[in-house]
């Protein structure tokens, strides 16, 4: 084999891996809320809209602000924003492979591929800010172990604007490279680091410094945490997550042998702290043994980033969260094998170095295999198998030039249904409001709606609802109903139910101004208690 060859195989293969589901992907159902609002967002900062002052937003600005860009150059679309969502997982699986690339291209192109394997399949292409924040943070561990301060402080710093609670993660790992290098060179990370920050000055001076504080501090860190937490460890014999349990009736089959499925989140969670600590401990004892060693010190500052990351996970154990949590430390679990491997054996020769690499390579393909198989290797297969044209379960919404698709058929032909009437009734300057069947409880939305009619602005600072929030007294969601002119409320979700706060009937004050002030003209498919799946509401004095 040609030296060339050796060197673009490995890359060839993660690259493979990468593009197989992305045709089924681009064309597979979006979650509704979360990529409705990360294709709404954007454009409404592209309309002049701030977030924390104009719509509630958990996170950093630097995800919309880069995502506006992007729909900026190449338009609001599902194929912009699905095709920018699969950019960072590039970026992230990419910087698995940089990471491990001193342990051999054929090992960092194993963990790349689990990585890719982990996070591509979950929650499809959506450009979720937490695949863009890790992958800009996982970039700046790689920068600063090959001691390129300015470089690592910027992506750092563009890490933390993306998602604000990388902190940890991003900190741990800077802190530790840092005490290898010398005084001056750390002087100059953490000063380009702060510095880096400094847009959020920006963001504060445009959305008030209240507003900021509430919406990335007080909601995410107080009043939605006891809404969406899930029990740890998760049960082994049901889902605590309502998703999980609703997509279990969708589930692809799996021909091998394996533990139950909501018992594999258990065994995930497990196995994902596990790999945390042997990446911290054998980067411990790496460093130990040779200080000057940079394979060492990258182990070392690469686990301190993974343990950083785990609070996520352990926040709200379900598959996403999971996924977006393990796919960096299991895609760096074949260099802590091998590293555990020339621990137990000092034996350097070639045919036994060669035997460490493959069982270094195979052995997070095994476990997966052999404990979390359903969403990882299932998951990635019955994705890449859409692509194909099998085994695809998605529906069309069209309205324009926009498209959305959707997991449920009853679901788009009463949306396709709706839509004209919404046409037909609006006038210009009025307000859409989406909710819930029942405003005392708001813990998801349809915001692609919002999309699908983007010359009805959002009437609402709670585009995306959440429980604890939006139904919470005096949130100021019964003053936004009030301001709108057009109404969907949708019951799909009004069965919510997982073992936290969501549970729990919030403010009636919505409630009661939507009897007052609204009356309804439309209901289109069959819902839940009495309700159709979506009903169309209009002011009473709308003529």
């Amino acid at each position: 084999m040609s030296q060339r060859l050796q060197r673009w195989l490995p890359l060839v293969a993660v690259g493979v891996v990468l593009v197989l589901p992305l045709r089924g992907l681009l064309r597979a159902p979006g979650p509704p809320m979360e990529e409705g609002f990360m294709l709404v967002f954007p454009e409404r900062v592209l309309h002049g809209d701030i977030p924390n002052k104009d719509f509630l937003h958990l996170y950093g600005p630097g995800s919309l602000w880069w995502l506006a860009a992007v729909f900026k150059v190449f338009g609001t679309s599902l194929w912009t924003e699905r095709l920018a969502g699969h950019a960072q997982q590039v970026a992230l699986v990419a910087a698995v492979f940089t990471s491990a690339r001193p342990w051999g291209r054929w090992l960092a192109a194993a963990g790349a591929a689990i990585a890719a394997i982990i996070i591509v399949p979950p929650i499809g292409l959506t450009a979720l800010a937490w695949v863009g924040g890790v992958a800009l943070g996982l970039w700046a561990m790689v920068a600063v172990t090959r001691d390129r301060v300015v470089l690592a402080g910027l992506l750092g710093a563009a890490a933390l604007l993306f998602r604000v609670d990388l902190v940890v993660a991003v900190g741990l790992g800077l802190v530790m490279a840092s005490r290898a290098l010398p005084r001056a060179r750390t002087t100059r990370l953490f000063l380009v680091f702060a510095a880096g920050l400094s847009p959020y000055l920006v963001h504060v001076a445009m959305a008030g410094p209240g507003n900021v504080w509430q919406g990335m501090v007080v909601d995410p860190l107080f009043n939605l945490r006891g809404g969406r937490r899930l029990p740890l460890p998760p049960s082994w014999g049901h889902f605590d997550g309502f998703l999980q349990r609703a997509g279990q009736l969708n589930e692809p089959p799996w021909p091998f042998p394996s533990p139950p499925s909501p018992g594999q989140l258990t065994l995930w969670l497990a196995l994902l702290v596990a790999s945390v600590v042997a990446l911290v401990v054998l980067g411990v004892l790496a460093v130990r043994r040779d200080r000057a060693s940079l394979s060492a010190r990258t182990l070392l500052v690469l686990g301190m980033f993974c343990a950083g990351l785990l609070p996520q996970a352990l926040q709200r154990a379900d598959t996403t969260h999971l996924a977006w949590v393990s796919a960096v430390p299991l895609g760096l679990l074949p260099i802590a094998v091998r590293e555990a491997l020339a621990l137990r054996r000092n034996e350097t020769s070639k045919r036994r170095t060669l035997q460490h690499a493959w069982i270094a390579a195979a052995t997070p393909f095994v476990l997966l295999l052999l404990l979390v198989p359903h969403f990882t290797l299932r998951t990635y297969a019955d994705a890449t198998v859409q692509t194909f044209g099998y085994h695809r379960q998605s529906y069309t919404i069209r309205h324009g030039d926009r498209v959305f698709f959707y997991g449920r058929k009853d679901a788009v032909d009463a949306v396709n249904a709706m839509l004209p009437d919404i046409d037909r009734l609006k006038r210009p300057g009025d307000r859409l409001f989406v909710g819930t069947g029942d405003l005392r409880k708001t813990p998801y939305s349809e915001a692609f709606l919002y999309y699908l009619l983007p010359d009805l602005p959002p009437a609402t600072y709670y585009i995306e609802m959440d429980p604890g929030v939006a139904n919470a007294t005096g949130s100021g969601l019964d003053r936004d109903l009030e301001a709108s002119n057009i109404v969907v409320l949708s019951s799909i979700r009004d069965d919510w139910d997982e073992p936290n706060d969501s549970r729990k009937v919030g403010s009636d004050a919505a409630n009661q101004v939507l009897a007052r002030d609204f009356r309804m003209v439309g209901s289109y498919g069959t819902g839940l208690f009495g309700h159709g799946l979506y009903e169309l509401y209009v002011k009473r004095a709308h003529t």
